[in-house]
């Protein structure tokens, strides 16, 4: 069973569903993971009810960063904001679907950490 989640995530990485920018956004946040250089954007369109009607990400890194947040943007499409804040690491790793060290648990992490810092109308002071 790992070998088909581990073709998964090349797939992801090779051939992204949610890959690129919204322009206009209602929500945009990045933030990279120093250790290992994965850089990473998530742009959000959020419905007047909260619900995120459109995501996308943006930026580089390993196949694991890159998966990860092909893989959470793909599944947060549709969900309310609310619900979104809520995701776990445990929510992540159920999407990748493979054990990892703790090295790669980072790198897996990145999408996640953008998409709630995002979420939780964090302010990006690169942008300022």
């Amino acid at each position: 069973m790992d070998d088909l989640y581990r073709q998964q995530i090349i797939d992801r990485y090779k051939h992204p569903l949610k890959r690129g920018m919204l322009d206009p956004h209602d929500i945009t946040y990045e933030d990279e993971n120093p250790l290992c250089g994965d850089k990473l954007r998530i742009d959000l369109r959020v419905s007047p009810e909260g619900i995120i009607t459109e995501a996308a990400f943006s930026g580089d890194g390993c196949a694991i960063s890159q998966a990860s947040a092909d893989l959470l943007t793909e599944y947060i499409e549709g969900k309310p904001l609310e619900e979104v804040r809520t995701l776990s690491k445990e929510d992540i790793l159920d999407l990748l679907g493979i054990e990892l060290s703790p090295i790669r648990l980072k790198c897996a992490l990145l999408s996640l950490k953008v998409l709630k810092a995002g979420a939780y109308g964090m302010k990006e002071e690169k942008d300022a």
